[in-house]
């Protein structure tokens, strides 16, 4: 339970990272990236399993390169929904998906 909590918290600060990082995305607060965090671990670990399996000819055909889309979507529809976490457009969303995985990934990898 502790782990969960932890890559929660890191996650939380990753996404305060891309914030920072990106002009075309920002956080109004510390419990908007919190809130934030959760939906896209939440959309993460269900929503995209279901469309990769669904993209899989085009994620073959791109070799891969389709995964950015969908992670670009995921994160820009999460910018949508969530209050205080706004992604200004599509683009933004691929940046700030592929910039909030690399942060995420150093965290865990200074935190293991």
């Amino acid at each position: 339970m502790f782990s969960y909590l932890l890559i929660w918290l890191l996650n939380t600060v990753a996404l305060l990272g891309v914030a920072y990082i990106l002009p075309g995305i920002s956080v109004a607060s510390f419990g908007s990236a919190l809130i934030a965090a959760l939906i896209l671990g939440l959309l993460n670990a269900v929503v995209q399993p279901v469309l990769f399996w669904l993209t899989i000819p085009i994620t073959l055909l791109t070799a891969g390169l389709f995964v950015l889309v969908l992670n670009g979507l995921l994160f820009w529809f999460a910018g949508s929904i969530i209050k205080g976490f706004r992604v200004e457009g599509f683009w933004w969303g691929v940046a700030g998906a592929l910039v909030y995985t690399l942060i995420s990934w150093f965290l865990s990898k200074i935190v293991s």
